[in-house]
């Protein structure tokens, strides 16, 4: 007889949660039961990050247990991608501009805010990983807000930021171009939207602090002071329990809730170490300042 899952809040953190023994087959699948995808969708909301140790999801698996939580964002035309240091051939990558795509996400982000929709979360596995480091962080912009002073609050709350890819790749060397072997999703997007700086959740209405890489030029502010206090607000959020890292293992899976987390890869040996991640995006829904 099959050993029943558990959801327990990680220790010491404002967010996240570890489910262990989940049957993916109970999610999707023919055996799914409605009742474990609601208490799934319940802990979802609530922790905004399950950790799903080695669960070994296959490709078909991970891309429905995604759709379960809304459509699809394609990446480059596809459901499910790969984010590694290895080509196709098993090569160690050089410096492609895949390489510097993934040296950008080792700065605090949220995924495609600067795309009209900002997506509603993802589902994230890992197959090969390194000896050492290349884990992901993750960052409870939830309860960094609530941690702010009453004026902080007062000033964020009446700010935006402009979101690009191509902002935040240019501190990497990445420029865009036709001939790049980066499947341009995001970066062959010119558009820059203009997003508050505080987002209320689409479920549940908690705001939340919108930063990371992709903002730039708060408008009313010059670059160098619009700079100093994003900057200084990703510093300020991403500390103590509001951060959690996970160090994979293979087989792992996390789904994370975009709307209210950063995230980040955390640095490793990739000239010496292979790294082979699978991510399924799902997209936002609705306006495009409140999805999901």
């Amino acid at each position: 007889m099959a050993t029943a899952h558990s959801i327990e809040p990680l220790p010491g953190s404002t967010f996240g949660a570890i489910v262990e023994n989940l049957d993916v087959d109970t999610v999707v699948g023919p055996g799914a039961t409605p009742e474990v995808w609601e208490e799934l969708y319940a802990a979802w909301i609530e922790y905004a990050l399950l950790i799903l140790p080695k669960v070994f999801l296959t490709r078909d698996q991970q891309v429905e247990l995604a759709k379960c939580f809304g459509s699809i964002e394609l990446l480059g035309g596809q459901e499910i991608v790969s984010l590694s240091n290895v080509t196709a051939d098993g090569a160690l990558r050089g410096e492609d501009d895949m390489m510097k795509i993934l040296r950008g996400n080792m700065d605090w982000h949220c995924d495609s805010t600067y795309m009209e929709l900002q997506s509603k979360g993802a589902v994230f596995s890992a197959e090969i990983v390194p000896t050492a480091g290349g884990g992901t962080g993750f960052a409870d912009m939830r309860a960094s807000y609530a941690a702010l002073d009453d004026q902080t609050k007062a000033l964020v709350g009446g700010l935006s930021a402009y979101h690009s890819l191509h902002h935040s790749q240019r501190a990497h060397g990445h420029v865009h171009s036709e001939d790049s072997d980066y499947v341009g999703y995001g970066m062959e997007h010119d558009g820059a939207p203009l997003r508050p700086l505080v987002k209320h959740h689409s479920v549940t209405g908690t705001p939340s602090l919108l930063i990371g890489r992709h903002a730039y030029g708060v408008p009313g502010l010059d670059p160098a002071d619009s700079e100093m206090l994003l900057a200084g607000l990703v510093d300020q959020a991403c500390q103590g329990s509001r951060v959690h890292e996970h160090h994979w293992q293979p087989g792992d899976a996390v789904i994370w809730d975009n709307r209210c987390l950063l995230h980040r890869g955390v640095g490793y040996d990739a000239d010496r170490n292979r790294r082979l991640m699978r991510q399924s995006r799902v997209c936002g829904a609705g306006s495009t300042l409140e999805e999901g």
